[in-house]
């Protein structure tokens, strides 16, 4: 019986995590570049904007300049398409991520590139493709 119970727990615990696969932390290691998302609820609070609530995300650190907060998303079959604005309000940009194995995940920033990094005393536009890893 207790065997029966535990097998239950896991296999409704693992039913649970695979619903729920727009909740992740990742991390691009080499640049110290994260996302950290819930695209199920706004259950994250920003670092410096708590003053805001939860939200459903943000991206930022390491060579990024600002924080980029999910300002909307839209679900799809394989991929999330969401809309990241800058900490200013000022700017947007539109980004795909598409998870390619159970760790690792592709951010696509699509359109025209408005994410910056700081490079010395200049900024620069950052690469439109991102490889990360659940961290």
């Amino acid at each position: 019986m207790k065997k029966t119970l535990l097998l239950y727990f896991l296999l409704a615990n693992s039913i649970v995590a695979a619903q729920k696969p727009w909740k992740v932390h990742l991390i691009e290691r080499e640049r110290k570049i994260m996302l950290n998302i819930d695209l199920h609820e706004e259950s994250i609070m920003v670092p410096g904007m708590e003053m805001f609530g939860p939200l459903n995300g943000y991206f930022g650190g390491g060579e990024i300049y600002g924080t980029w907060v999910v300002t909307s998303f839209k679900i799809e079959e394989d991929k999330a398409k969401m809309r990241l604005s800058n900490d200013f309000g000022s700017e947007t940009q539109e980004a795909e991520l598409l998870q390619t194995s159970d760790s690792t995940f592709t951010l696509k920033l699509t359109g025209n590139v408005v994410i910056k990094k700081v490079n010395g005393r200049k900024l620069q536009k950052i690469a439109p493709i991102i490889n990360m890893k659940k961290k």
